[in-house]
């Protein structure tokens, strides 16, 4: 049986203007949910995510629940890292993003469906994997897994090439070992090979985020789950080739 699908708009204080978000609940379950949040949440029914859902609700795991939020006409501005605007201004409102997710709808996902939700996931793509990332770093009170697709991991500060303001959170970071990560990145995810190593940016900057982790204290296959998908590009549907396998570590990962 599809998952039950709630549709919403609420209007946001924090970005003045009313988020859509889409509700994707078990059809019936008396378990204690799993949580996933999604960016770009626009995108997840074109790429089957209701049957998707179907398989994973009807066998073995019927406790997850998924909330798409769509993205807004902003969404440049609104997807980014929380501490830290990109080089050239792009997410000046990720910080007013955060709030949203913290303050308004978490509180009335609780409140509406009468829900602790004691396991959290945030995930996206691209910038939005960015933005879910960042959110579940700094808010680990909140959120147990970050989910990181084709992730805009270069995101800098400066144009003159500077740190990678992901990188340079999880160095300066403290380990915080309740927390899990999932990367996808695709072989042909880009052409640009800025170090000329014969490797694609998109696949270095998630790689040395993996080590950067593991260096933390992170440990592959415990704590961190990476797919590196050959002739995988930045697109849906690269992505909804990952997102079952994903779904998966959502709801297995403890």
């Amino acid at each position: 049986m599809l998952p039950r699908k709630e549709s919403f708009g609420q209007y946001s204080a924090f970005l003045q203007r009313e988020v859509t978000f889409d509700c994707f609940l078990p059809a019936s379950s008396r378990e204690t949910p799993h949580l996933l949040l999604l960016n770009d949440g626009q995108e997840l029914e074109n790429m089957g995510l209701p049957a998707m859902l179907e398989h994973l609700q009807g066998t073995t795991h019927p406790s997850l629940w998924v909330v798409a939020i769509h993205a807004g006409p902003q969404r440049s501005q609104e997807y980014g890292t929380e501490k830290h605007v990109g080089a050239r201004g792009e997410g000046c409102k990720a910080s007013l993003y955060a709030r949203f997710v913290l303050r308004e709808l978490l509180p009335f996902l609780r409140t509406r469906y009468h829900q602790v939700f004691p396991d959290i996931t945030f995930a996206g793509f691209s910038l939005g994997g960015l933005s879910a990332l960042d959110i579940v770093w700094n808010h680990p009170d909140q959120f147990h897994k970050a989910g990181v697709f084709s992730g805009s991991l270069w995101w800098r500060a400066s144009a003159d090439g500077g740190p990678r303001i992901m990188h340079r959170q999880v160095e300066e970071g403290a380990f915080k070992p309740q927390l899990k990560f999932f990367f996808e990145a695709g072989t042909l995810d880009e052409v640009a090979d800025r170090n000329a190593n014969g490797v694609i940016d998109a696949v270095d900057d998630t790689e040395d985020l993996v080590r950067i982790l593991e260096q933390k204290g992170y440990e592959k296959g415990r704590h961190i789950q990476y797919e590196l998908i050959t002739g995988g590009r930045h697109n849906t549907d690269t992505w909804a080739g990952a997102m079952p396998g994903f779904l998966e570590w959502v709801v297995k990962t403890t």
